[in-house]
């Protein structure tokens, strides 16, 4: 069988995925704090016909190798970590990192759970017992690894940038509580891995020993960066660009297509040089 078969199969596999990434992409342009993903290819191996021949001096040239490559496969699918704009609501539980660390949240709030799932997603609310969760209801964790429970007889609170929960009690008086949102900051952002519902599990390759170390916001030794109140991260996606994408992956598609139809009526001349 012709090799540029198989090769064009490949290129059809590897722009499926790319399709399948984009469809992710611009499904989730409105998601909070939802980071884009991008495929790289990478050539398959390729069938040595001839091996390189060294020079000799005053004799003969080197001659380089002949090869023939095998076809394309998906090298890696990276998480793009670039910040997404800015959305001002005016809501005291909608938080923002202006920076690149993340928020930590976990499913158990007896510290069951050990290593807690991060999230850029910061639209927060507070439940029937004054504890601050996300949209799940899972428990946002201060810098110190505790659920944020606030006092009932705070009547409003806001935010600081250092993630400090600043209460205003019935009396009209303000003071800080004991809480402070913290945030986790990550080695590498592309080694954690997504589990849906805007969260992400750390990983052996995000951080040392996939440990997620709580700090302060506004952490220059840490990089934290700082906390917005009042405002969300929107997803990074750029519709401009991942049409763009989409143009090209769908011609590339159609190109290895060809290469098929090509070798099949290749072939079935072959099979008729018998007539």
């Amino acid at each position: 069988m012709l090799r540029s078969m198989y090769s064009g199969v490949s290129g059809m596999r590897g722009f499926q995925t790319k399709l399948d990434v984009i469809g992710n992409n611009i499904a989730n342009v409105n998601t909070v704090g939802f980071k884009a993903g991008r495929v790289m290819f990478k050539d398959i191996l390729s069938q040595t016909v001839s091996g390189v021949t060294a020079p000799t001096e005053g004799v003969t040239g080197g001659v380089n190798a002949k090869q023939i490559g095998l076809g394309v496969a998906a090298a890696s699918i990276d998480t793009v970590h670039t910040p997404g704009s800015a959305v001002t609501t005016n809501v005291p539980t909608d938080v923002r990192i202006d920076g690149d660390g993340f928020f930590a949240v976990t499913a158990s709030g007896d510290g069951a759970q050990e290593t807690p799932f991060l999230t850029r997603a910061g639209n927060f609310t507070l439940d029937a017992n004054n504890q601050l969760v996300n949209a799940d209801g899972m428990f946002v964790l201060s810098s110190d690894g505790a659920p944020i429970i606030l006092d009932a007889e705070i009547k409003s609170f806001s935010i600081s940038s250092d993630g400090t929960i600043i209460g205003v009690n019935a009396d009209g008086t303000t003071a800080a509580t004991d809480f402070k949102i913290g945030v986790v900051k990550v080695n590498n952002p592309s080694g954690l891995e997504k589990i849906g519902g805007n969260l992400y599990q750390i990983t052996a390759n995000a951080n040392p020993d996939g440990a997620a170390e709580l700090s302060e916001a506004a952490n220059a030794e840490a990089g934290t960066g700082s906390i917005v109140a009042g405002q969300l991260e929107m997803s990074n996606v750029e519709l401009t660009a991942e049409f763009t994408e989409m143009i090209v992956a769908q011609r590339g598609f159609q190109a290895n297509s060809r290469i098929i139809t090509t070798s099949d009526e290749i072939l079935q001349e072959v099979v008729n040089l018998k007539r």
